[in-house]
């Protein structure tokens, strides 16, 4: 047999009375597990704040979720301000897409026997959005029609959100006349960076989807928003002049009493006031170089 070498004793120490566990010869550095105390409140420099708290009426706080998917709503006024609340439509599934479109007027005149003529500007038109809504009673916004966290799929298949009830709620809200102000609501659509005061031009309800029933249970809207800006935001954002103050203007080449009135009253008709204010006889033809009063509108 070989020759036996013992082995030192202290390469594998043995925890006893005289080393309990843990000694010094195994240090924790406790500095890198810090327990929470007195004198280092939460949260504290050892804590870094990485989410928003947010206050809780209950003195609770609730932590902003920064997953949380923002619905398109579709908010409802009775007064052009907007300020007195009627209501609001959200959306079942957020658009793929939307589309606004711009558009400017120009004079339709044009001189018998000629080939061409110059396209005179007469108004801006008001932006339009276009939007598809879709309203869903399939069960196909539940997670794939058994619900989150197991809901019934019976619940799912007789329906939850019926749709001629989401449709009535809809025209009702955006495109039916009000009692008390005798005319559609004034609207506020919010998705995203997108916010636009608007009025609901028009809405193309297409079903396409039924139960066995023959029931709707989805349907599509095609809906059109026009702009709607208060007259005075209107001309502040233009930096128009005020219509409530008097303004002199020299005539140019071109310069039409309709046009002038547009773009200071923000409606032509006034150009008969503005002829009759000026003693002019003739509205067609004004002299280059003249000057045009513009008085305030009388309230």
């Amino acid at each position: 047999m070989g020759e036996i070498f013992p082995i030192p004793c202290s390469l594998f120490p043995v925890p006893c009375s005289l080393f309990p566990v843990p000694d010094s010869r195994f240090p924790i550095p406790c500095s890198l597990f810090p327990a929470p105390d007195s004198r280092f409140p939460i949260p504290d420099s050892r804590f870094p704040k990485t989410q928003e708290f947010i206050p809780h009426p209950n003195n609770h706080y609730m932590l902003k979720n920064p997953f949380k998917l923002e619905k398109l709503k579709i908010r409802v006024y009775k007064d052009e301000d907007r300020t007195q609340k009627d209501g609001t439509f959200e959306v079942m599934f957020n658009p793929e897409s939307y589309s606004l479109q711009y558009g400017n007027v120009y004079q339709k005149k044009q001189g018998i026997n000629t080939s061409s003529r110059s396209a005179k500007y007469t108004l801006t038109k008001p932006e339009e959005l276009s939007l598809k809504l879709i309203l869903d009673d399939t069960g196909v916004a539940d997670y794939g029609g058994f619900g989150f966290a197991g809901a019934s799929l019976v619940g799912n298949l007789l329906g939850t959100r019926d749709v001629d009830k989401q449709v009535k709620k809809f025209l009702e809200l955006t495109f039916e006349m009000d009692g008390d102000i005798h005319e559609p609501k004034f609207l506020k659509i919010e998705w995203g960076d997108l916010i636009f005061d608007c009025r609901l031009q028009s809405v193309n309800v297409k079903y396409t989807l039924f139960n066995r029933s023959g029931k709707p249970i989805r349907a599509e809207l095609d809906t059109v928003f026009i702009e709607d800006i208060k007259d005075s935001k209107r001309i502040a954002q233009k930096k128009k002049s005020s219509p409530d103050l008097t303004h002199t203007r020299t005539i140019k080449a071109g310069d039409k009493l309709p046009l002038m009135a547009q773009e200071v009253y923000g409606d032509s008709a006034y150009y008969i006031q503005l002829a009759r204010a000026n003693n002019l006889n003739n509205i067609r033809k004004l002299k280059t170089g003249t000057t045009i009063n513009l008085p305030p509108i009388e309230k």
